[in-house]
């Protein structure tokens, strides 16, 4: 999630006391979990490419959405970009929640290459979901809230079903890939902001949707019960306050997890201790979101405090991560 300089300006203090410091929760080393970093691609800030969710293709590149430019675009694994689709602009006066500007979120490509992304503009006719087919141009299959701000977004591909996170209504919208009406599948205190935004990113894994919350510095489990509903909410891992998005590491419960303003990626241990695996001194600036594919992490950074270098980073996942 953007975290924009009008209304977290305090917290450049922080960035800058904490770029080149690593901080650790529990006892694993830190060079245990992620090693090699490397830059995939220095992005054009100019233009808007800010990256804000990336999800992984199988020849190795990324596809990101770049929410300053409304574009969703896919990055070689040789650092090129390619931009799939420009979304309309939204009409005049319309004011995104939280942010102000339009807002291109979450982002999950299907296994035969759609893809899925959520627009956020504070109007009725293109706040959603949205599919983009492969060859294809940009569509609306599920309207949302206009008073909402959509942002991370999981697919379930086995139910054929999607999950958003709403950062400002503090609800998980569920909706089917087909498109059509979303329904609130759980809205609870946890998933609620405490001043800014609240759920944020999302994933499906081991028969649950985890959930980040921004301002509450939490990673949130809520079961997915045999009839579809949603179980009670769990509190996995605390004192990770501005969390991004995350992704899994494999199997287990470990996770990485994107904390945007002080420009580090933890590791995050089922038992909920943490470890900073990676910091600004590895490339970080402002990371955003995570995709991992086999043994290598893929992490967008935004630069949206230190507006300087918007990049995509790879970097190796050792044993035991």
């Amino acid at each position: 999630m953007r975290i924009t300089m009008w209304t977290r300006t305090g917290l450049l203090a922080v960035t800058a006391a904490t770029m080149l410091t690593v901080t650790t929760a529990g006892s694993a080393p830190a060079a245990a979990s992620v090693a090699g970093s490397r830059f995939v691609a220095h992005l054009d800030m100019a233009a808007g490419q800010r990256p804000e969710n990336i999800t992984s293709e199988p020849g190795g590149g990324a596809d990101v959405t770049f929410a300053y430019s409304r574009q969703v675009a896919r990055i070689s694994a040789n650092g090129r970009v390619h931009i799939l689709a420009t979304l309309p602009e939204p009409p005049a006066g319309a004011t995104t929640p939280a942010l102000s500007s339009p807002f291109l979120g979450g982002i999950v490509r299907a296994h035969d290459g759609t893809l899925y992304f959520l627009y956020a503009t504070g109007s009725n006719d293109l706040t959603g979901l949205w599919r983009l087919r492969p060859g294809g141009t940009p569509q609306r299959i599920a309207a949302l809230p206009a008073e909402g701000l959509p942002n991370g977004l999981a697919l379930d591909e086995r139910s054929g079903l999607l999950y958003a996170a709403d950062s400002v209504l503090g609800t998980v919208w569920r909706i089917p890939a087909s498109g059509g009406r979303p329904t609130a599948w759980a809205a609870t205190p946890e998933l609620a902001p405490a001043g800014f935004l609240g759920a944020n990113g999302i994933k499906i894994h081991n028969g649950a949707a985890w959930v980040s919350n921004l301002d509450r510095g939490t990673v949130l489990r809520i079961p997915i019960t045999r009839q579809g509903t949603a179980g009670p909410v769990e509190t996995r891992a605390s004192g990770l306050v501005n969390i991004d998005d995350f992704a899994f590491t494999g199997g287990g419960n470990s996770l990485l997890a994107a904390i945007n303003a002080d420009n580090e990626v933890a590791l995050v241990r089922p038992d909920g201790s943490h470890t900073v695996v990676l910091t600004g001194a590895d490339g970080l600036e402002n990371p955003t979101s995570l995709a991992i594919r086999g043994n290598t992490a893929y992490i967008a950074s935004g630069a949206y405090f230190t507006n300087d270098d918007p990049n995509l980073l790879a970097a190796r996942i050792a044993p035991g991560a």
